[in-house]
């Protein structure tokens, strides 16, 4: 995370992958324009930050709060800076929130603030700001899955996320996390590319009309399709493979995704998910991005890391534990 992505690398694989791609220097020279006017709200490029303290989900305290006033939201920005400050050990020494904060406070960048409307959640439906019930084939995938923390068995490494193993964020939509909440666009008339600070990903997007591709072609980021609809880049994205997983999603998820140049330093992220394997009905939230200048930074991530050896290391403690106890009782 504290080393910056190799520019001429990004470059050549924008260059390589985009037809008619523009580089990035000379997308980067395109000063943010001083007026927004109508030239430039299809004018996506640049890096946004989607990093926020609002949650996904709509908490209890706020129940059938659909925004707060700005006395309330600054208290409650204050209160949630208060309980992410991993600085703050004295209070939680040796407790298992002292482990989940693990880093320093400022390795951590979830974001200072919550977003510019004092949204309670970012989800806007249904009204009550909170994920629609998972049918019972999605929760029976959401527990195989692991639930929340989406880790997987402890059998070996292939069991673990792909996301823990470094391997890919397979998880979409993105949503802010606890730090690599930047997105970097690059666009021309023929598609426009997502570059992703979190496990640095690109998904390009093919803006010509060709059709999906066939369903029996599977991807982890699914298969993205654009078109403009006034002013708004449309991304409809589907062939989701198994290993996708977003909250218990299936292959069969459909993802609509819209992105709104709002004005000068704003762009609004818009997303629609369906997939009626997993949720008893389709729901949608939305998150405003502010334009940043950078730069973005790399995801210094590796299969090999420790942690991966101390987590399946504990798994064959419990697990001999656990046979010496059935011995002990079976005697």
């Amino acid at each position: 995370m504290a080393r910056r992505i190799c520019v001429s690398a990004l470059l050549a694989f924008i260059t390589a992958t985009i037809p008619g791609g523009l580089s990035l220097a000379a997308q980067n020279r395109r000063a943010t324009p001083a007026a927004h006017g109508d030239a430039d709200k299809r004018d996506l490029h640049g890096i946004w930050s989607f990093a926020t303290l609002t949650p996904l989900e709509r908490p209890a305290e706020f129940a059938g709060r659909e925004f707060l006033t700005e006395a309330e939201s600054a208290a409650w920005e204050r209160q949630l800076r208060a309980r992410n400050d991993a600085d703050d050990r004295e209070a939680i020494a040796g407790t298992k929130r002292d482990v989940d904060l693990a880093y320093n406070d400022a390795w951590w960048d979830r974001g200072k603030s919550v977003v510019g409307t004092r949204r309670t959640s970012l989800i806007v439906d249904p009204k009550d700001g909170r994920v629609p019930p998972l049918t019972a084939e999605g929760k029976k995938r959401f527990e195989d899955y692991g639930g929340f923390s989406g880790r997987g068995g402890f059998d070996g490494p292939e069991d673990r996320s792909l996301w823990e193993r470094c391997i890919a964020n397979n998880s979409m939509p993105r949503l802010p996390t606890g730090y690599n909440n930047h997105v970097q666009i690059v666009q021309t008339p023929q598609a426009v590319s997502l570059t992703y600070e979190m496990i640095h990903e690109t998904r390009v997007v093919p803006l010509d009309g060709r059709p999906h591709l066939n369903e029996n072609v599977r991807q982890i980021l699914g298969d993205s399709r654009g078109r403009w609809e006034g002013n708004t880049l449309v991304v409809d994205v589907t062939n989701f493979s198994d290993r996708s997983n977003f909250r218990g999603s299936s292959r069969n998820l459909h993802l609509i995704e819209r992105y709104t140049r709002v004005d000068a330093e704003t762009l609004l992220y818009q997303f629609t998910i369906d997939d009626p394997t997993t949720f008893t009905r389709s729901w949608s939230g939305e998150l405003p991005m502010a334009r940043v200048e950078g730069p973005t930074y790399e995801y210094a991530c590796h299969e090999g890391n420790y942690g991966l050896t101390g987590i399946l290391a504990g798994a064959r403690v419990k697990e001999r534990a656990a046979a010496a106890t059935r011995s002990t009782q079976s005697k």
